[in-house]
């Protein structure tokens, strides 16, 4: 209820957290949650609905496979059609409400391709004359999580792979000498992607708390009409900037997915871009 409290115009990104973190920890969680999130998502005031779809796609980012697993289920899918259909609440939703939806499902079917009855649903959709043209999604969209690198070789296990190398160069036979010569230099080879990932990570990561810094006190020039033409250009190539990180960020995701610290480290850092985004055009509406 607090984090879709319609009376308050801007996210309560704390609360949010707080509820993912509550799916995360509890096992009927993402069963509970998307319960909830449909019957708030179908509420009849906008501001309760939109919120609730933030919450939807923060979850979607925040709160892994046991998530996805059951909002993939027509069940949940089902609620969010009746959304758009005009047999049931589309002839009252605003159409605010049903283009995020729209974005929302159609998003599903980009980062999540494997999951059919998503596709079956947005095809549905577009058959029915309910979703005329794919959406284009905003620039400030909430990233999914990147889907998990398969392990399908000995040498992804540290463990596994000095045993072997300790096997070869035991051995006397001349192909084996070669083959732990080539594991040395592949070993070394990983070792130094990771630490240049470590660096790019650490760079982005660095840069996009610098940007939102700047941007904030730029907004607040803004409010005040206190920003001058240069500062206006600033602000402007900050912005371009920030929404050029975002796919960065998101490579940088997928090279980190092993390691749970620094994708949340990434998707944190996402998630205060999407903010800096909103409050951008929050502040700009307004004036």
């Amino acid at each position: 209820d607090e984090a879709t409290d319609p009376n308050v115009s801007e996210e309560n990104w704390e609360c949010i957290q707080r509820f993912c973190d509550q799916v995360n920890a509890d096992t009927e969680g993402p069963l509970f949650a998307l319960r909830l999130l449909a019957h708030k998502i179908q509420s009849p005031q906008e501001g309760e609905a939109l919120h609730a779809l933030t919450v939807l796609e923060t979850c979607v980012n925040n709160c892994g496979d046991r998530f996805h697993s059951e909002m993939a289920k027509f069940r949940f899918l089902n609620e969010l059609i009746k959304v758009l259909s005009p047999k049931y609440y589309g002839i009252w939703s605003s159409e605010k409400v049903k283009s995020r939806v729209t974005e929302v499902i159609f998003s599903w079917t980009v980062w999540f391709p494997q999951e059919v009855k998503i596709q079956d649903a947005y095809q549905m959709l577009k058959k029915q004359g309910i979703v005329k043209e794919d959406p284009k999604l905003p620039e400030d969209k909430i990233l999914p999580p990147p889907s998990p690198r398969p392990q399908n070789s000995i040498f992804d296990r540290d463990e596994d792979c000095y045993k072997l190398l300790a096997r070869l160069l035991k051995s006397s036979h001349p192909e084996d000498l070669q083959a732990a010569n080539r594991l040395i230099q592949s070993v070394i080879k990983e070792e130094q992607e990771k630490s240049a990932q470590v660096s790019r990570r650490a760079n982005a990561i660095s840069e996009v708390s610098e940007n939102i810094k700047r941007v904030d006190e730029l907004l607040e020039n803004y409010r005040r009409h206190e920003l001058s033409p240069a500062d206006q250009e600033t602000l402007q190539a900050l912005l371009q900037r920030c929404e050029k990180l975002r796919p960065l960020l998101f490579r940088l995701a997928s090279e980190a997915v092993a390691d749970e610290e620094a994708l949340a480290e990434i998707l944190q850092a996402n998630d205060k871009l999407s903010r800096a985004l909103g409050q951008y055009r929050q502040v700009v509406a307004i004036q």
